[in-house]
């Protein structure tokens, strides 16, 4: 990949991932303080049919990643930085894909079926406790550790541009 730019596809896939993860984990935890009742069933509906699309626009993501190859940095940085970059990087499409994948263990296992928006996709069934519980387990700490991992990633785009004063950010605005 050419060190200078990057494709459409690397940039509106990055910003749809971005977004999405952001307005699905904010629902999540906007979700998770309402009491029971017709309010929270409505956000949780919305939630879960964010979810599974996410899941479908990580998948592709993904693929257009692996395809693309990493994003090289565009300043000479110390090693360390590098690493730490390309495991949050790495941790972030892990978690782009463990996400929705456990809140799907999560409904399934609690007997729900999945809809998207209403229109039913898998019928829920009997319960799978361990299922269910596993998927809880793996959607709370992986979406604790995200909330942190994307602060982290904000945090080193902007150093990039404020104090490196290198391009990275207008690289990934389409700006370059």
């Amino acid at each position: 990949m050419n060190q200078s730019s990057l494709t459409k596809g690397t940039i509106v896939l990055h910003w749809l991932v971005a977004i999405t993860f952001i307005v699905v984990l904010s629902l999540g935890l906007y979700m998770e303080e309402l009491p029971k009742g017709p309010d929270k069933y409505e956000i949780m509906g919305i939630h879960k049919s964010l979810g599974f699309a996410f899941l479908f626009l990580s998948a592709l993501r993904l693929g257009w990643r692996i395809r693309e190859g990493s994003i090289p940095a565009l300043t000479n940085v110390h090693t360390w930085q590098v690493k730490s970059a390309k495991g949050l990087h790495h941790f972030l499409l892990l978690a782009t894909i463990v996400m929705p994948i456990s809140g799907l263990m999560m409904s399934i296992g609690g007997g729900h079926g999945l809809e998207f928006f209403g229109a039913v996709i898998v019928e829920g069934g009997e319960k799978i406790e361990w299922l269910g519980g596993l998927g809880h387990e793996l959607h709370e700490v992986i979406a604790n550790l995200a909330i942190l991992v994307l602060l982290l990633h904000v945090v080193g785009a902007l150093k990039n541009h404020i104090i490196n004063k290198d391009a990275t950010l207008k690289r990934m605005l389409g700006k370059q």
